[in-house]
């Protein structure tokens, strides 16, 4: 009997994990179909989801229509740039935050986290200003420089709370052998901790490849990214639905990818510490 309920739960959940896994891809997979049609279809009162004339008409037009290469590549710059850039910033702060707090270290890390609760627009007239006075519209570097600012408490809850699972006595016998703080961090601890930097910049990445707000507001045609990208084809005249798709999936597409290759690392990283 026992045997049986067990098996009974493992079908419940594993039925309960295909369902939800489905809803949540089913919106890609919409996006993704869609693109393969012509307006006509897409925009049908009754589409059909597989059946009909699949076409390549809406990849062609966006690609003579935008330069999506370029789009890509100042994703690319902003996301990865930002991550490293973030990397630097949140590695020695976490440190000091787990190996040498202080009365103020946790209600430190909670206004840093009551940070991403506050509304984007709620700063948004003093950073266009602020950029705007500094000439870094429209440019990678302040992209990066936002996107860096915006993950930052993210980044360091999450290197905190990796290097807090490691023992301080491995520190403290690398401090005996005459180990300088920067050695103690470069030989010591970031070995130890790398599957929860990885996973933390991944995550960056991830986050920053898909921020959209900040990337409107701040890029016109220089150092637009993807998100800027899919939005160009709204319109005052209306949405075009197959042509919105194929942009769309040209965005998605590669984070995509690259999350599902990096998938194991992501999982490693993320329960980094959880089991001892």
């Amino acid at each position: 009997m026992a045997v049986n309920s067990s098996n009974k739960s493992k079908i419940i959940y594993t039925f309960l994990a295909w369902t939800i896994g489905g809803l949540i891809f089913f919106p890609i997979l919409w996006t993704l179909l869609t693109s393969f049609k012509t307006e006509a279809e897409a925009i049908s009162a009754s589409p059909s989801l597989f059946m009909f004339d699949w076409t390549l008409e809406n990849y062609k037009e966006v690609l003579s229509r935008s330069p999506y290469f370029t789009h890509f590549w100042n994703s690319i710059v902003i996301s990865i740039g930002s991550s490293l850039v973030g990397l630097l910033i949140a590695i020695p702060a976490a440190w000091s935050m787990a190996f040498v707090p202080t009365k103020r270290t946790k209600n430190l890390l909670m206004w840093m986290l009551s940070t991403k609760m506050l509304p984007p627009v709620g700063v948004l007239i003093p950073i266009y200003l602020l950029f705007r006075d500094f000439d870094l519209l429209d440019t990678k570097t302040g992209l990066v420089i936002v996107m860096t600012l915006i993950n930052l408490p993210i980044m360091v809850w999450m290197l905190y709370t990796y290097f807090k699972e490691i023992p301080n006595e491995v520190l403290e016998a690398s401090r005996m052998d005459g180990a300088t703080i920067g050695d103690e961090i470069f030989y010591v601890l970031l070995p130890i901790a790398l599957p929860g930097i990885a996973s933390t910049l991944l995550l960056n990445v991830i986050l920053s490849w898909n921020e959209a707000f900040w990337t409107l507001i701040l890029s016109a045609a220089n150092a637009a990214p993807l998100t800027a990208f899919i939005a160009s084809y709204s319109s005052p005249e209306g949405l075009f639905y197959a042509k919105l798709s194929a942009a769309s999936a040209m965005a998605v597409v590669p984070i995509l990818i690259l999350g599902w290759f990096s998938q194991k690392q992501l999982v490693r990283g993320l329960s980094f510490g959880a089991v001892k």
